[in-house]
């Protein structure tokens, strides 16, 4: 048993966080997550309030345990989510994409725990000050919207700075990635891709499958220009977006080259010129596996490296 300070603050079992990805974090990933003693959590994403509250009582019809939501904070519709989750009092709730603390109070009013990510101290040092339980310090090494440090430098920094939780994310794909969160100071870690690939996961399988086959260097950063780089596996759409680079093209263009790309990789399978949101590790993940198994897993990998390390020290 691996037990920290974020089992305690959030009641489950191990210290486990699904990613909040958007349009992939559905409420039956979330609730197989929970139900084997990680955090499972439902992706708000740019998500209308209603599509929300029904994916939070679907999972409430599937795991007695505790959940989140992740909202995102640019989304047209956060005012009226945010409304929902506290309707439908959610245990937990990350936040990306901005600055949630106008909501942060509100949110704990009602006994929700408030933990955003973080991928800057200047940030982690702000949303500690406006009230958040825990930070999930997320380095470049994730998949989808990113920030710039990666997670090996990132969470010793934050860590240091703040006096609340700290979860690990970025890069994180099993026992190893644990271990050496937890060595960080860690009290915990967030994992997308690997979840991406699991039986109860959603997505359209040639999702799945492209990040099963990709290799050590099969994923990109687009549109940094814009000031807000997104990583994604290498296709024909990185290309595109390779070539938006290249032309000094306007934020407008980089824009409409990505509207509703998310979804044709998610729903409808494009793993060509979809966008296939996808971490570093994904040349780590090698097949599709039940949830449990990718926690049962994790776990027992970790003692064994744990117990290494000592006889190492020793």
């Amino acid at each position: 048993m691996i037990k920290t300070s974020i089992c305690e603050l959030l009641g489950i079992k191990y210290p486990i966080l699904q990613g909040g990805m958007a349009w992939v974090a559905t409420a039956e990933l979330a609730a197989a997550v929970s139900n084997a003693g990680g955090l499972g959590i439902i992706g708000a994403g740019n998500a209308p309030a209603d599509y929300v509250q029904a994916e939070i009582r679907k999972v409430k019809k599937l795991t007695d345990k505790p959940f989140g939501v992740n909202l995102m904070l640019l989304s047209p519709f956060i005012d009226e989510v945010a409304d929902i989750v506290c309707e439908e009092s959610v245990p937990v709730i990350t936040t990306g994409a901005g600055n949630p603390g106008k909501y942060i109070a509100r949110f704990k009013n009602r006994g929700t725990k408030v933990i955003p990510v973080v991928s800057a101290v200047a940030l982690a040092k702000k949303m500690e000050k406006e009230g958040a339980d825990a930070l999930i310090a997320e380095g470049t090494e994730a998949g989808g919207h990113i920030g710039e440090l990666t997670t090996m430098v990132l969470v010793p920094q934050v860590i240091d700075a703040v006096s609340i939780p700290v979860i690990a994310a970025g890069g994180i794909a099993d026992g190893r990635g644990l271990v050496s969160a937890l060595a960080l100071g860690a009290q915990g870690v967030q994992m997308g891709t690997v979840f991406v690939c699991t039986t109860e996961c959603t997505v359209h399988d040639n999702y799945k499958q492209a990040i099963i086959k990709a290799g050590d260097r099969g994923t990109v950063v687009t549109g940094r220009p814009t000031g807000h780089p997104v990583r994604i596996l290498k296709n024909k759409l990185a290309r595109e977006f390779d070539k938006l680079d290249k032309a000094n093209a306007s934020p407008e263009e980089y824009e409409k080259l990505g509207v509703g790309r998310l979804r044709a990789a998610v729903v409808d399978g494009d793993a060509d010129y979809g966008s296939v949101m996808a971490g570093q590790i994904s040349g780590l993940v090698k097949e599709s596996k039940p949830v449990k198994n990718i926690i049962e897993d994790l776990i027992d990998d970790a003692g064994k490296v744990a117990g290494r390390v000592r006889l190492i020290c020793m």
